[in-house]
C-alpha cells in the first residue's frame, strides 16, 4: 500500500529545532514536504502566497507546526489570522512550544488550535515526539473534504 504523504507548514525560529524535526520526520519517512517560516510574517506569506512564497504550489498544507514566541508576528497572531479566514480556518494547527504557561494552552485553545504540545527538553523524546504529530496529522487524519485543494 503506497501511502501519500501531505505538506507540511513548519513556522518556528529556531534553526536548532527546525533541523530536529526535519531529521525527525524525514528519518521515519513522514513527510515528503515540509515548508519552513522562520517567523509569523513569512508564515502568513506562506499561507497568502506572498512575497517570497508568491509562486508556491497552490494548496493548503495538512498541517501547520506553529511555535508560539516568534520574531515579527507570535503564534497567537498568525493563529487568530488563520482561524478568521474562511480559506484557512480548516487547517489543522498544533502548537509546537517550549511554553509551559497556563495562559498560552488557554488562548491557544480558544483561538482553535487543534493540539498543544509542549517539545520535550531531552532530544530522543522530541523526535518521539515529532514522530507521533507526522505519524497522525500527515498520515492518519483525514482532512475536510476539499481544505487542501
Amino acid at each position: 500500500m503506497v501511502v501519500k504523504l501531505k505538506r507540511i507548514l513548519l513556522v518556528e525560529d529556531s534553526p536548532n529545532d527546525v533541523e530536529l524535526t526535519l531529521e525527525a520526520l524525514s528519518e521515519h519517512n513522514l513527510a515528503n514536504e515540509v515548508e519552513v517560516a522562520k517567523d509569523g510574517q513569512e508564515a502568513l506569506d506562506y499561507l497568502y502566497h506572498e512575497g517570497q512564497f508568491s509562486g508556491r504550489v497552490n494548496g493548503n498544507p495538512a498541517v501547520i507546526l506553529l511555535d508560539l514566541k516568534l520574531p515579527k508576528i507570535n503564534g497567537l497572531e498568525v493563529l487568530k489570522k488563520i482561524r478568521s479566514d474562511d480559506r484557512l480556518k480548516l487547517i489543522p494547527v498544533v502548537i509546537l512550544t517550549s511554553s509551559h504557561e497556563e495562559s498560552d494552552r488557554i488562548d491557544s485553545y480558544n483561538l482553535g488550535v487543534n493540539a498543544y504540545v509542549v517539545k520535550p527538553v531531552d532530544f530522543h523524546a522530541f523526535i518521539d515526539a515529532v514522530k507521533g504529530l507526522g505519524i497522525f496529522w500527515a498520515i492518519i487524519n483525514e482532512p475536510p473534504p476539499g481544505s487542501l485543494a
